[in-house]
């Protein structure tokens, strides 16, 4: 059993693994990320499954996006981690297996195999609802519903796991949120270094 270790406990080692100045645009996505998965570590119920590995790959790349140096992501994704106490080479590989199993398959075949796959004692993180989500959204046919019936079709499968349709609302519209004000973050940032080239080029 691996000792439970505090929110500054894995500050700690986070820093001492990954000695690097994180850019001001990923801090906070960095620091949110290691105090969610210091207190997933805490629950007793919690279960590292394959759509909670899936969740956290495909979060930490949706939202690293951009990143530079490149060379540093995978060094941080490992950093984060082992910094409370997850396995990451453990959970990459659950979740490549995992992206195989719901690759090219429709709304109905995933919902049929997340009601396979899943325990009715499911627990809910927000890391588990965004990988569903993400599972949900890449079906072959999930971009031919029209768009006012999306949402419908993803919480109709979130509710069938007997998962709170209310948190996974919270939980994807924060993320989705966060996607966005990222975007418009590193567009200002691009328009900026322009606009600074042009001062520098008159």
């Amino acid at each position: 059993m691996k000792e439970k270790l505090t929110v500054s406990d894995s500050k700690k080692l986070f820093h001492e693994q990954f000695p690097y100045v994180i850019p001001g645009l990923y801090k906070r996505i960095v620091d949110e990320m290691l105090v969610e998965l210091n207190l997933l570590n805490h629950q007793n119920e919690f279960v590292q499954d394959d759509l909670f590995c899936y969740g956290l790959t495909e979060t930490f790349k949706e939202l690293i996006k951009g990143y530079k140096p490149e060379k540093h992501i995978e060094i941080l994704f490992e950093s984060l981690c082992n910094s409370s106490n997850f396995e990451p080479s453990k959970i990459r590989e659950i979740s490549k297996k995992t992206v195989g199993l719901f690759k090219e398959k429709s709304l109905k075949e995933i919902s049929n195999l997340l009601k396979e796959k899943t325990t009715s004692n499911l627990y809910s993180s927000r890391i588990l609802n965004i990988g569903i989500y993400l599972i949900i959204v890449n079906a072959t046919d999930f971009n031919k519903i029209k768009d006012s019936e999306k949402n419908k079709a993803i919480f109709d499968i979130i509710d069938t796991l007997n998962l709170s349709v209310n948190k996974a609302e919270k939980d994807i519209s924060i993320y989705k949120s966060s996607i966005k004000k990222m975007q418009q973050a590193k567009e200002l940032i691009e328009e900026t270094k322009i606009q600074n080239k042009k001062k520098e080029k008159k």
